[in-house]
């Protein structure tokens, strides 16, 4: 019975990594990524879709060979079914615009040295079935991605005054040029961060309040 309540999907499984262990703002992992790529909203959602495809590709396989992969060389196979994801991301990118693929540079290869997806696969896609693994992952993708767009779409509508290449506030708009540079990416996840330890530490005292006053 335990067994099965384990395996059970829940919303649970996909939420986590939007909210409560969003791997940016929460684990803060990937930060090359986080403050490289996204000066701009079209190439943070594109790292973040890259990113998520590897995380569930790589999560899904590992969870369908979790019993026969031997645990002593389990990390060195993790890694090569990780870069060989990497690999197919990376020529994808380079058939599909060689813009995009010019301006994210290497941290496509550098996606395989994400310790978020590593870290899925060795503390949850080693030890779930594939399809809550996978259910996981995207959950976990799709809250690095929102991380990135985040970010992005802050850093682009302040330093380029546009929205995914859309100018927003005509030739009369003075750009804020230190937010498309690697200041303006420490500036703004900052912020973010501090917002969300905000709306924690606002969650937390609601909940202390509400338990009191059922005293």
């Amino acid at each position: 019975m335990s067994k099965r309540s384990n395996d059970s999907i829940t919303w649970g499984t996909f939420s986590e990594g939007l909210w409560r262990d969003n791997p940016v703002f929460v684990m803060l992992l990937g930060m090359c990524p986080v403050l490289a790529v996204t000066n701009s909203a079209i190439n943070a959602l594109a790292m973040g879709l890259a990113t998520t495809f590897v995380l569930l590709a790589s999560g899904a396989l590992i969870s369908l060979l979790r019993h026969s992969i031997p645990k002593q060389v389990r990390i060195a196979t993790y890694i090569v079914i990780i870069a060989t994801f990497v690999t197919i991301v990376d020529y994808a990118i380079q058939a599909i615009s060689l813009d995009l693929y010019n301006a994210l540079g290497a941290f496509i290869q550098l996606i395989v040295a994400n310790c978020m997806i590593l870290g899925r696969a060795e503390a949850y896609a080693s030890r779930n079935r594939p399809l809550k693994s996978f259910t996981n992952a995207l959950g976990m993708g799709a809250g690095f991605t929102l991380a990135l767009l985040c970010l992005g779409v802050v850093r682009e509508v302040l330093g380029a005054g546009s929205l995914f290449g859309i100018d927003l506030f005509g030739p009369r708009f003075e750009p804020w040029v230190v937010m498309i540079l690697p200041a303006g990416g420490f500036i703004v996840l900052g912020a973010w961060l501090l917002l969300f330890e905000w709306l924690k530490q606002r969650k937390e005292r609601l909940e202390l309040e509400a338990a009191a006053e059922t005293r």
